[in-house]
């Protein structure tokens, strides 16, 4: 919140960071941005001449913000952005903040294009060896002359060709080709190469593209559609190399931060399942122009993609109404692999590329997770696997060759920075490591774009130059593990007040308090609620591990991949003193990165994968916590750090933990006291 106290104020929304605040009417837009730390660039020092700090004002609903946002809460155009748009040309919808006045209350985009300092997509391409056995091929071949006493016509006698030298008998051949056939087998004296797809064994082939002479590379897109980031890999189908790979912040997050406020925004506006399949799909071409820009590609040679995404992304995405995900019994409109043309998606490509959807696992288990299984194979092996993919909504895999299981838990976004007062997505100058002294309580921390850490010389030069912007993902599950680790904070998610005496980094906030960990210009603290957010959503991923455990009958497991770009900068020691993950020999909790976009350029590349995973999909037990009665135990155990009750000995052998309470201190029976049970309670009817 901003220094206005007034409830009546309105109050604005910015997104994609997810930070807001009420601000006086007549307050610049501008300025709002910059209280609420907000980066929103401007080079003129707002006046309305480098139009650097152009925004969009979203219309509609928004019943997760308790939002109604229109164009009427904005000031109307003045006589410097009039002028603006008259010399330089304002897109339409944009509107200059610094210009632009607080009306009423409003959802504010800040357009990525717009961005210099934006945010880091941090899902970077394998650079696994996949052997490879596309689905598509390129084809060469050289066609007989035409004969007089042959009246073979010009593409039975290229069929007859492909027939003979590659064994491809009868393919299918789309209409929009035939008045090519001709022209192209005469252009370089009757040597052609043509792309055929064949993807399943059982179905027909087909003929995707044919081009003069010959055409040695095609190329594949493998993309990854989160719910904050999508990453996408240009991959060359020939050789197997990733040509060029770009990532950006999903547009959707404007609709709402989660899966299940984007579902609201569908039911409660009519056209809001149009405008979300729109976004989502402009943001997939305005990746592939830039894989194709930095790898000097052609649209016209993507020939095939591949995409995975969670249930609501996938239904969205290809412009399904995902309405009935947000309600039991969660149907998925398609469960197995989608096969259709980039062309019927809207998505730049040749004219008769292709499109693959990995299977869907569940309801609220998806396609991305299917991609993550097939990545690291827990199918393949005899030790028991946690595969958990931490993001939104965390996807939870556990199990070996003999059975495996899977589970959703809804975590929310307060580990991606939304929902934590001074939270962030991964950008330069956010702090994403941290550390507090457990004698003075005094922090250190590092920040992205430096390598050094805050009390190493050279810091401030970097920190002048980039900011202290916030606390990205990473950094929330290491100061809060480290609150707890230095006594700052109870097993039971508790600032200690009376360490204000020892610590002016104890700062009194209302009723609670709160520790500051930067004394600068924002002022960074982490507050009792931004606690009580972090133990919500790690108890709902711990709660949803156990129930795993539980049907697989184990009471550890042997190994722990950490998936997802965040999962790829959590520190197993930290993430497992907080709670979120099980006990396990921390030698074996590793970070596997993107492994759902893995898994896509698996699947790209080698048809035989498609195939497994469809296959192994079929075995996946689904497990639905919000019907399984215990999962509210589970969670009020795991609300404390790192359990209430679960017993952690290889962490404990590793780290020095503070002393658990003694029984007399929580209600004698080891069970937290009533008062604080029953609030805990409450808390896990919500996560269900």
């Amino acid at each position: 919140m901003t220094a206005s106290s007034n409830l009546k104020d309105p109050l604005v929304l910015f997104m994609p960071s997810g930070k807001r605040g009420r601000f006086p009417v007549g307050t610049p837009v501008l300025d709002a941005a910059r209280q609420l730390g907000v980066y929103v660039e401007s080079v003129c020092g707002g006046r309305a001449t480098c139009g650097r700090c152009q925004v969009e004002v979203q219309e509609g609903s928004f019943a997760k913000h308790g939002i109604v946002s229109s164009c009427d809460h904005i000031s109307p155009k003045g006589p410097k952005e009039e002028r603006y748009e008259r010399v330089r040309d304002l897109p339409e919808g944009r509107r200059l903040s610094c210009s632009a006045t607080v009306q009423g209350d409003l959802v504010v985009d800040v357009p990525q294009d717009t961005v210099v300092n934006a945010q880091v997509v941090r899902k970077a391409a394998s650079d696994r060896v996949i052997e490879r056995n596309p689905a598509v091929r390129l084809c060469y071949v050289e066609v007989d002359e035409p004969d007089m006493h042959k009246p073979l016509g010009d593409l039975d006698r290229l069929k007859a060709m492909l027939a003979r030298d590659w064994g491809i008998d009868d393919p299918a051949v789309p209409l929009r080709l035939l008045p090519l056939v001709q022209k192209t087998l005469r252009k370089e004296g009757w040597g052609v190469t043509v792309a055929v797809h064949h993807d399943e064994d059982t179905a027909r082939p087909e003929i995707l593209a044919i081009w003069p002479g010959l055409h040695n590379e095609t190329y594949g897109i493998a993309c990854d559609i989160g719910s904050t980031t999508i990453a996408l890999h240009l991959v060359s189908l020939l050789s197997g190399r990733v040509v060029a790979s770009a990532g950006a912040s999903n547009p959707q997050i404007r609709f709402g931060e989660d899966l299940m406020s984007r579902v609201s925004y569908v039911m409660m506006n009519p056209d809001g399942r149009e405008a979300m399949t729109s976004a989502v799909r402009e943001a997939v071409n305005g990746l592939i122009d830039k894989v194709c820009a930095e790898g000097g590609v052609s649209a016209d040679d993507i020939l095939d993609a591949v995409f995975v995404a969670n249930p609501v992304m996938h239904h969205l995405f290809l412009g399904i109404d995902p309405t009935e995900l947000g309600q039991a019994p969660f149907a998925l409109a398609v469960s197995g692999a989608v096969r259709t043309s980039m062309a019927e998606l809207g998505l730049k490509a040749n004219e008769g590329a292709r499109t693959y959807l990995l299977p869907c696992i569940a309801g609220h288990v998806g396609a991305d997770a299917a991609a993550a299984t097939l990545c690291e194979g827990p199918h393949r092996q005899e030790r028991m696997m946690l595969l958990v993919d931490v993001g939104t909504n965390a996807e939870i895999v556990l199990g070996n060759s003999a059975r495996v299981v899977a589970a959703s838990s809804p975590t929310g976004p307060a580990f991606e920075g939304a929902e934590i007062s001074s939270g962030q997505r991964a950008a330069p100058g956010a702090i994403e490591r941290v550390r507090i002294d457990p004698d003075t309580l005094e922090p250190r921390f590092r920040i992205i774009g430096s390598e050094r850490w805050s009390d190493e010389d050279g810091f401030a030069e970097d920190a002048a130059t980039l900011g202290v912007t916030g606390i990205c993902g990473s950094a929330i599950i290491e100061v809060v593990a480290e609150m707890y680790l230095s006594g700052i904070v109870s097993e039971d998610g508790v600032v200690d007040g009376a360490l204000a005496g020892k610590s002016p980094r104890i700062v009194p906030n209302g009723r609670t308090f709160s520790y500051l960990l930067h004394d600068g210009s924002p002022r960074i603290t982490v507050t009792q609620n931004d606690i009580r957010a972090i133990q919500l959503a790690k108890a709902a991923l711990y709660a949803g591990i156990r129930l795993l455990m539980e049907k697989q009958g184990v009471a550890e497991v042997d190994t722990i991949r950490f998936a997802g770009a965040f999962g790829s900068f959590i520190d197993p020691k930290y993430a497992m003193v907080l709670g979120l993950i099980p006990d396990c020999d921390l030698a074996e909790v590793k970070a596997v990165g993107n492994a759902a976009g893995t898994g896509a350029m698996m699947a790209l590349l080698n048809r035989g994968h498609r195939r497994e995973i469809e296959e192994t999909v079929t075995r996946i037990e689904k497990i639905e916590t919000a019907l399984e009665p215990h999962f509210q135990q589970l969670f009020v155990n795991a609300m404390a750090m790192p359990n209430k009750v679960d017993p952690f000995p290889k962490l404990t052998a590793a780290v020095k933990l503070p002393p658990r309470k003694a029984a007399s201190d929580d209600g004698g029976d080891g069970d937290p006291a009533p008062r604080r049970r029953s609030r805990e309670e409450r808390m896990a009817r919500r996560a269900r």
